[in-house]
Protein backbone atom coordinates (compact mmCIF):
# COMPACT_ATOMS: atom_id res chain seq x y z
CA UNK A 1 0.00 0.00 0.00
CA UNK A 2 2.47 2.55 0.87
CA UNK A 3 2.82 5.57 2.66
CA UNK A 4 -0.38 7.77 2.57
CA UNK A 5 -0.07 11.34 3.00
CA UNK A 6 -3.81 12.01 3.84
CA UNK A 7 -6.56 10.38 5.68
CA UNK A 8 -8.62 7.83 3.29
CA UNK A 9 -11.53 9.33 1.37
CA UNK A 10 -14.14 7.55 3.27
CA UNK A 11 -13.07 8.84 6.37
CA UNK A 12 -13.13 12.44 4.75
CA UNK A 13 -16.80 12.26 4.31
CA UNK A 14 -18.28 15.91 3.83
CA UNK A 15 -21.20 14.64 6.20
CA UNK A 16 -18.84 14.65 9.00
CA UNK A 17 -16.93 18.10 7.95
CA UNK A 18 -16.14 19.98 11.31
CA UNK A 19 -17.54 23.36 11.54
CA UNK A 20 -14.91 26.32 10.75
CA UNK A 21 -15.94 27.90 14.07
CA UNK A 22 -14.88 24.52 15.75
CA UNK A 23 -11.11 24.60 14.23
CA UNK A 24 -8.44 26.40 13.86
CA UNK A 25 -7.86 28.12 10.60
CA UNK A 26 -5.58 25.83 8.37
CA UNK A 27 -7.20 22.98 10.02
CA UNK A 28 -9.33 20.59 8.24
CA UNK A 29 -11.17 17.81 10.35
CA UNK A 30 -13.91 15.49 10.28
CA UNK A 31 -15.64 14.03 13.55
CA UNK A 32 -17.80 10.81 14.57
CA UNK A 33 -19.73 10.72 17.50
CA UNK A 34 -20.22 8.08 19.98
CA UNK A 35 -23.32 7.24 21.62
CA UNK A 36 -21.98 8.03 24.84
CA UNK A 37 -21.54 11.83 23.78
CA UNK A 38 -17.59 11.34 23.17
CA UNK A 39 -15.88 12.12 20.02
CA UNK A 40 -13.69 10.83 17.52
CA UNK A 41 -11.68 13.56 15.56
CA UNK A 42 -9.41 13.39 12.78
CA UNK A 43 -7.19 16.40 11.63
CA UNK A 44 -5.07 17.65 9.04
CA UNK A 45 -3.13 20.56 8.87
CA UNK A 46 -3.19 22.44 5.34
CA UNK A 47 -0.78 25.05 6.59
CA UNK A 48 0.92 25.92 10.07
CA UNK A 49 -2.21 25.72 12.60
CA UNK A 50 -2.07 27.69 15.35
CA UNK A 51 -4.80 26.96 18.48
CA UNK A 52 -5.05 29.51 20.93
CA UNK A 53 -5.02 28.32 24.50
CA UNK A 54 -8.79 26.50 25.95
CA UNK A 55 -9.77 23.57 28.16
CA UNK A 56 -12.22 20.93 27.65
CA UNK A 57 -14.84 19.71 30.57
CA UNK A 58 -13.47 16.24 29.50
CA UNK A 59 -10.31 14.50 29.13
CA UNK A 60 -8.77 14.63 25.40
CA UNK A 61 -6.59 12.05 23.95
CA UNK A 62 -4.36 11.99 20.76
CA UNK A 63 -2.01 10.63 18.69
CA UNK A 64 0.71 12.10 15.91
CA UNK A 65 -0.02 10.14 12.93
CA UNK A 66 1.79 12.75 10.24
CA UNK A 67 4.32 15.55 11.03
CA UNK A 68 4.93 17.79 14.56
CA UNK A 69 1.85 18.61 16.57
CA UNK A 70 3.81 21.18 19.40
CA UNK A 71 1.24 20.83 22.73
CA UNK A 72 1.92 24.08 25.02
CA UNK A 73 0.92 23.29 29.02
CA UNK A 74 2.24 26.11 31.73
CA UNK A 75 4.27 27.47 28.46
CA UNK A 76 6.42 24.51 28.52
CA UNK A 77 6.23 23.31 24.92
CA UNK A 78 5.88 19.39 23.97
CA UNK A 79 6.92 18.38 20.61
CA UNK A 80 4.40 15.11 19.57
CA UNK A 81 5.75 13.14 16.18
CA UNK A 82 4.67 10.39 14.61
CA UNK A 83 3.32 7.65 16.69
CA UNK A 84 3.19 9.34 20.14
CA UNK A 85 0.68 10.09 21.94
CA UNK A 86 -0.30 12.62 24.92
CA UNK A 87 -3.59 12.34 27.52
CA UNK A 88 -4.99 16.32 28.64
CA UNK A 89 -7.18 15.99 31.81
CA UNK A 90 -9.90 17.62 31.62
CA UNK A 91 -9.70 21.22 32.55
CA UNK A 92 -6.28 21.62 31.93
CA UNK A 93 -5.60 24.87 29.56
CA UNK A 94 -3.40 24.14 26.70
CA UNK A 95 -2.51 25.64 23.12
CA UNK A 96 -0.73 23.85 20.48
CA UNK A 97 0.89 24.30 16.89
CA UNK A 98 0.25 22.05 13.99
CA UNK A 99 3.10 22.07 11.12
CA UNK A 100 1.65 22.00 7.78
CA UNK A 101 1.12 18.09 6.65
CA UNK A 102 0.66 17.64 10.04
CA UNK A 103 -2.32 14.57 10.64
CA UNK A 104 -3.65 13.75 14.23
CA UNK A 105 -6.34 11.61 15.86
CA UNK A 106 -8.10 12.93 19.09
CA UNK A 107 -10.56 10.89 20.81
CA UNK A 108 -12.76 13.39 23.51
CA UNK A 109 -14.50 12.46 26.30
CA UNK A 110 -17.44 14.92 25.27
CA UNK A 111 -19.03 16.60 22.65
CA UNK A 112 -15.89 19.28 21.27
CA UNK A 113 -16.56 19.87 17.38
CA UNK A 114 -19.54 20.81 15.29
CA UNK A 115 -20.53 20.08 12.31
CA UNK A 116 -20.52 21.97 8.98
CA UNK A 117 -24.60 23.00 8.22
Amino acid sequence: MGIINRFPDFMRNPANAVASSSQSAGAEGYVFDGVDGSQMALWECKKDVVSQEHTHEFDEYFIVVQGLYTLIIDGVEIPVGPGREYLIPKNVPHAGRGAAGTRTIHAFGGKRAGREP
